[in-house]
């Protein structure tokens, strides 16, 4: 046998032995003979260093230093999944998904591990890139620190595909975290709080060898990719499963919302015996095809829901009241608490939402309050012990000024929260509105973060997001933590934000109630700031799903003087404020008016690509079926009820090569 054929065998039998080990949890080899072989495998590659694996098992003990982690793009976004606490939520969701789509619906249980979510990216069988979830557009890469945990299969085996993503959470189970904080207190070091949090700081450690060192585990459980060889959820796990990755194989098919809530209301109990930390329940669309109708709210797919298990509760008391002010002006009251642990955390504050939110709870200093952390990532105080009451308390009274400027506070009529008018004056608006222009899903200006802003702010180098075009970096060294490298990257980052695409610009303006969707929507239809900025708010409701409130939010924005001379500087600085040219060549109006309804299965172009194409012809895709409706889009293996009901409305029924048709 040849030293490339035996160091092909050791590594084979190795993988091998890691799978039964750590993934079926059924090891086939003792401790020592597996560190035996791993000893012998070592020798052989260092001998030997032109016959280097990057997914050897001898790497699994990292020692790769990595000072900053490159951010980088998912393949296909990862996103929030909408919560649910009641058998109503899931009923009505179970409503909402019968109307959008034909023939029996079953759905997958999985639990909800409580984890660092993360992305594995694998070519040819070889993990090739692993990413946090970041924003769920974009995360940071930590490939060398998951290549150390022995539950990422470095190699695939079995009939994996070329290329495919392949999501799961990184999680530390209960007994190596008690193993590591008695060693952390023996050490006379403070124990850490709790698993998901020190899973995810494990992530992010510089040296990957000192990630090896932590029992973490990685559990699998969604695949993204092109022609993937199953057709529903289930199957997608089991086949996973036979490739190497470690599945949790309590997954359950379920025929019925009944059969979920059995599922629910088991692990609700039994949740304590498993050896991770789990806060509920996602319950999945079982078949591919129907998620791929269903699709995606601007922020969850339509097909999954997660079920949260009933939240913990903690009493503690109110010491006292103080309120924050945001970009937008809107003021936030905050308890200030008696530090307590709520889910692992220490709990020293929580939000009150709004004047309302305390008059209806009556809730005052002093008193004690119910704590909860359910499905909020922000704990919140749900309640009042008035048994513990001091008789001798005054009923909360809503301040009147702005905490930061004093300027006497207003509420608009219909508006939850009172807000400061003192746009231009006021410190945290200022602050926070030029945070806002920055961040990752608005301008993202590489080298250039929150405490950043708030010192380029208080030193008086920029008041508004335009003076960051002005900045140079002899003016930015002389701050405190800036040196020649980072001041150069910040005006870099700065300068390279001027290629950021209009509808992201629009959504970095800041405009009140103008969130990403709305920004993308008005980018499309208005097509330059200078048209958008001239609308009348009659104009832009016409525009769909654009209301009073939006429309009235960015008549008042473009109406303010200062506001004006801002967006012309940032077009005098080269910064996108129209759909650019090669964006403009592919939109056009040939379905201007016309509301589309796609099913079923398409030859020539996929779905998403379908429903593209209508939206960037001007149409509207719907996922139901209305007198509103213009055209269904009908492919193979359609449901029969979709069909009858555009049947009973008259709605026209073409197929995929007559829409093409009608755009060509």
């Amino acid at each position: 046998m040849t030293t490339e054929e035996k160091i092909t065998q050791l590594r084979n039998a190795l993988r091998e032995h890691n799978y039964n080990y750590y993934v079926l949890d059924n090891p086939t080899i003792s401790d020592y003979d597996f560190d035996i072989q791993l000893k012998e495998l070592q020798a052989l590659e260092a001998a030997h260093p032109e016959l280097y694996d990057p997914n050897s098992p001898t790497l699994r003990v990292g020692g790769e230093v990595t000072k900053n982690f490159e951010t980088v793009p998912h393949t296909y976004r990862m996103y929030s999944l909408d919560n649910s606490y009641s058998k109503e939520d899931l009923l009505d969701w179970e409503k909402r998904i019968q109307k959008m789509i034909d023939g029996p619906v079953s759905y997958v249980c999985e639990l909800k591990y409580d984890g660092a979510s993360m992305s594995l990216t694998y070519e040819k069988g070889s993990l090739v890139r692993a990413v946090t979830r970041g924003d769920g557009f974009q995360g940071d890469n930590v490939t060398a620190n998951v290549k150390t945990i022995p539950s990422v299969p470095l190699q695939l085996k079995g009939d994996y595909p070329d290329f495919f993503e392949i999501r799961g959470e990184i999680v530390l189970p209960f007994e190596g975290f008690v193993k590591m904080n008695a060693e952390r207190v023996e050490a006379g070091e403070e124990p850490y709080r709790n698993p998901r949090n020190t899973a995810s700081g494990s992530l992010k450690l510089q040296d990957s060898s000192e990630v090896a060192k932590r029992p973490l585990e990685c559990l699998l459980y969604s695949l993204k990719g092109e022609n993937l060889p199953f057709k529903t959820q289930f199957e997608g796990l089991e086949k996973a499963h036979t490739w190497g990755f470690k599945v949790p194989q309590v997954a359950k098919l379920a025929t019925s919302i009944d059969e979920v809530l059995e599922f629910v209301n088991y692990w609700d109990v039994h949740r304590h015996d498993l050896p991770y930390e789990t806060d509920g329940v996602v319950i999945k669309v079982n078949n591919l095809h129907q998620q791929d109708e269903l699709g995606y709210t601007s922020k969850a797919p339509r097909w999954a829901m997660a079920y949260k298990f009933k939240a913990e509760q903690v009493a503690t008391v109110l010491e006292h009241i103080s309120y924050q002010v945001g970009r937008t002006g809107a003021i936030t009251p905050v308890a200030n608490l008696v530090p307590v642990e709520l889910a692992g955390t220490i709990v020293k504050r929580a939000s009150l939402h709004n004047a309302d939110q305390i008059a209806k709870l009556d809730i005052r200093e002093g008193d004690t309050v119910f704590v909860e952390k359910g499905g909020e990532i922000i704990p919140k105080i749900i309640g009042v012990d008035f048994t513990q009451r001091d008789p001798n308390t005054e009923p909360t009274i809503y301040r009147t000024t702005c905490p930061e400027c004093d300027t006497p506070l207003a509420r608009e009529e219909g508006d939850a929260k009172h807000y400061c008018p003192n746009t231009e004056g006021c410190p945290p608006q200022i602050i926070g509105r030029i945070q806002h222009y920055i961040s990752r899903k608005a301008m993202d200006i590489e080298g250039l973060g929150g405490e950043t802003v708030a010192l380029l702010v208080t030193n008086g180098l920029i008041n508004n997001y335009a003076d960051l075009y002005e900045l140079t970096a002899d003016q930015i060294i002389p701050l405190e933590r800036m040196a020649q490298k980072s001041a150069e990257n910040l005006v870099a980052g700065v300068a390279a934000s001027k290629e950021i695409p209009f509808e992201r610009v629009l959504f970095a303006l800041g405009i009140r109630y103008v969130g990403e969707t709305v920004a993308k929507k008005l980018a499309k239809h208005f097509k330059t700031v200078a048209a958008l900025a001239a609308a009348s708010e009659e104009t832009l409701i016409l525009v769909d799903e654009i209301g009073e409130r939006i429309a009235q939010s960015v008549v008042a924005f473009f109406a303010s003087e200062e506001n004006k001379k801002v967006v012309e500087r940032l077009k005098r600085y080269g910064v996108q404020l129209e759909i650019s040219a090669e964006k403009l060549a592919n939109q056009t109006d040939t379905l201007g008016g016309n509301t589309f309804v796609v099913s079923g299965v398409f030859e020539k172009v996929s779905r998403t690509e379908l429903k593209k194409l209508i939206e960037n012809n001007g149409g509207k895709v719907s996922g139901s079926i209305s007198g509103k409706t213009g055209y269904l889009v009908a492919g193979a293996n359609m449901g029969p009820s979709k069909r009858t009901k555009a049947e009973s409305l008259g709605i026209p029924i073409i197929s995929e090569a007559e829409f093409l048709e009608m755009i060509s």
